[in-house]
């Protein structure tokens, strides 16, 4: 689920334009990483986790995803 989310954001963020760049291997990772991450912290917060599917665990892990995304971009457009 975090993984899928994590992909998911990354997908639909090449979609828009602001700030993308040709590479879309770091946005990748970067989305992945901290859906995962977030994945972690949703288990350790008891929603979600390794055990059981759970759609919280998702949302936190995809909304997190566009929001490093979005850091990513905006240093980049910064620079």
């Amino acid at each position: 689920m975090w993984a899928l989310s994590g992909v998911a954001a990354a997908a639909l963020a090449r979609l828009l334009p602001f700030g993308k760049d040709q590479s879309w291997l770091t946005e990748g990772l970067a989305a992945l990483g901290t859906a995962l991450l977030l994945g972690v912290l949703a288990t350790i917060l008891d929603f979600g986790g390794w055990n059981e599917l759970d759609w919280r665990a998702g949302i936190l892990a995809g909304i997190g995803a566009f929001g490093a995304i979005g850091v990513l971009r905006g240093w980049r457009a910064a620079r």
